[in-house]
């Protein structure tokens, strides 16, 4: 197995984000040293389809005349809706446009591996037929009917693999579950009751009567300390050995990691691993989100994903009559027409060796290297630097053109003017090797070529001294829509410092952009930028506050034009300008999202 770079402060995320995202469960290496011996079928996958469906579609992100914004199926907790009038909801639900086939095509045409669905969120309404309670879609709804069992048989039918979402711990709508604060006092709660009485016999119904599952999805882990959830995993497992179990059941006891809501690790990491994306702004359905990605946005996250040796969920959120959005099913189809061409650069593979180029990301099988091409050179010269083994063959995976090649020291130079130019969201060469492919090369220079309009030097590559580090940022756009950005951040004084070795693969002028959040308190600070023997100043600008409820800002803010006279390996180095005093202590500079070369 490849030793892959691990950033360590980035592997710090362990707080508590916000909903979906109790990543308290402290990830225990030991399940990447012992893994799983169901997981192998979960690493190949690469790509799965999440379900966000309850009462929450129904009400599509409005109660009471008033419009909500972000997660929609936290609308129960957003409004503070009472319990007893929630549960009226119940009374109108009627997905009578559900049809468990038409999903599972769906499924299986966008190229998806496994499904998951939400059996019961946060709202505690179960949406299977529960002997447990009465509060299910079979004994509260006018449908009267089980979803869950043909969506199951409909998804098995088509090979893929099917598994529930349970929110084991957070249920509004019993009076010992977690996190309604706003009908039952949480300090009165018996959550072992709880568990007892309704969230284990409910998550046995599941395994028991649902045929094999592939995963159990659980969420937000609380109530329990680390004896009582390994009792709780191993009694659930005896039902289904096989079925794989994630990360947020909680204490490290989970088959693979789940990241948080919207994010990926910014390098490879070891083990079975998953992010987790919804298609537009919220999980359950809003009427009026539109912010749906492109299949071309799909596709790139998907690819990139892949190259670092994880798999994409992707959710969708059906409405309340139990119809697929209109540009969900579309873009999803259409991200299949790209899968059925180009799956195997997907599916089954590992982590590339190469690190992310200014042309896209890479990932491979033994003795093939795919290159994910997501912007072409404008030279139609593609670099692809690194140790690579004795080269049999190039070639374009889509119709096999066989493509020019050369090789110069450690670097491949692959010739594209023979292949068309497409509107493809990735274009994917395959480069075909003898003998084992190398490691991740962790230590490789970031390249940067004149080949392209710009090249992002990204902040997950700095080498840091001192008091400065290497953090991801999380923050949100609309209520629960999470966003996670890799940021240098406590650069304070002088010896604090980002230096990024940077490969300049072509001679010429570059104009370096500095990408950066800051506060109203950091801006106006003189800072310096070095680079070959050359300083250049610069000082701070505000873009605004860092809030974790609130969207992020980052200006880019052109700080040097610098001259390459001959091409290699250059040093770049972020740094203030000067040190604080006792009476002045000094404050961050800001935090640093990339450096731009644009070459000129």
């Amino acid at each position: 197995m490849k030793k892959y770079c691990f950033l360590l402060i980035f592997l710090c995320l362990a707080g508590y984000y916000g909903q979906s995202q109790d990543m308290a469960d402290m990830w225990d290496s030991t399940t990447t040293k012992n893994p799983n011996k169901h997981i192998q079928w979960f690493k190949d996958a690469k790509f799965g389809l999440f379900i966000h469906w309850g009462l929450y579609s129904k009400l599509g992100g409005t109660w009471n005349g008033k419009h909500y914004y972000g997660s929609g199926e936290w609308i129960m907790n957003q409004a503070k809706i009472p319990v007893r009038k929630y549960e009226q909801v119940a009374k109108t639900f009627n997905p009578t446009h559900f049809n468990a086939d038409q999903w599972a095509r769906l499924a299986k045409e966008a190229g998806v591996k496994y499904m998951v669905i939400t059996a019961k969120h946060h709202e505690g309404f179960s949406m299977f037929d529960s002997k447990v309670t009465d509060y299910d879609i079979v004994d509260a709804t006018p449908y009267k009917k089980d979803p869950m069992k043909s969506l199951a048989a409909a998804a098995r039918k088509r090979g893929i693999q099917f598994g529930f979402y349970y929110s084991q711990f957070q249920d509004w709508y019993e009076p010992n579950g977690g996190r309604n604060t706003w009908d039952y006092t949480e300090s009165k709660k018996d959550y072992q009751r709880y568990y007892r009485e309704k969230a284990i016999p409910q998550i046995k119904e599941l395994l028991s009567n649902y045929g094999p599952l592939g995963i159990m999805w659980f969420d937000t882990p609380g109530g329990m300390t680390k004896d009582q959830t390994r009792a709780f995993v191993n009694g659930l497992r005896k039902l289904q050995p096989q079925c794989l179990f994630s990360s947020r059941v909680g204490q490290g006891m989970g088959d693979y990691k789940d990241f948080g809501d919207s994010e990926v690790p910014p390098v490879p990491m070891e083990g079975a691993w998953e992010s987790i994306y919804t298609h537009n702004d919220t999980w359950g359905y809003i009427e009026r989100d539109f912010n749906f990605k492109s299949p071309k946005e799909i596709i790139q996250l998907l690819a990139t994903v892949a190259s670092r040796g994880g798999n994409l969920m992707l959710n969708i959120g059906p409405d309340g009559e139990g119809n697929i959005p209109y540009y969900s099913a579309k873009f999803l189809k259409e991200t299949g027409d790209w899968l059925s061409v180009n799956g195997k650069s997907i599916y089954g593979t590992t982590a590339g060796f190469i690190p992310k180029q200014p042309w896209g990301v890479t990932t491979e099988k033994p003795g093939k290297l795919y290159l994910q091409i997501f912007t072409r050179p404008n030279n139609d010269l593609l670099l692809v630097p690194g140790c690579l083994p004795q080269v049999n063959k190039v070639y374009a995976l889509d119709g096999g053109q066989p493509l020019g090649f050369t090789k110069k020291g450690t670097d491949l130079l692959v010739d594209l003017s023979k292949l068309k130019r497409t509107v493809s969201a990735s274009t994917v060469i395959v480069v075909e090797c003898k003998g084992a492919l190398p490691a991740y090369q962790s230590q490789a220079p970031v390249t940067v070529s004149a080949a392209y309009d710009q090249n992002l030097i990204e902040a997950a590559y700095a080498k840091v001294s001192a008091n400065a580090q290497i953090k991801s940022l999380t923050y949100s756009h609309y209520y629960g829509d999470w966003k996670h950005t890799t940021c240098v951040t406590d650069l304070t004084d002088t010896t604090d410092q980002a230096t990024f070795t940077v490969r300049f693969a072509d001679k010429g002028d570059y104009r370096l952009v500095l990408e950066y959040s800051c506060g109203a308190l950091s801006a106006g600070q003189e800072g310096q930028l070095l680079i070959g023997g050359k300083t250049f100043w610069y000082r701070t600008l505000k873009t605004g506050e860092f809030n974790r409820k609130a969207p992020l800002m980052f200006i880019q803010h052109p700080v040097a034009i610098y001259t390459v006279d001959k091409p290699g390996v250059y040093k770049i180095t972020i740094k203030p300008a000067t040190d604080g005093t006792p009476s002045k202590p000094s404050k961050e500079l800001f935090k640093l999202k990339s450096i731009i070369a644009v070459p000129i």
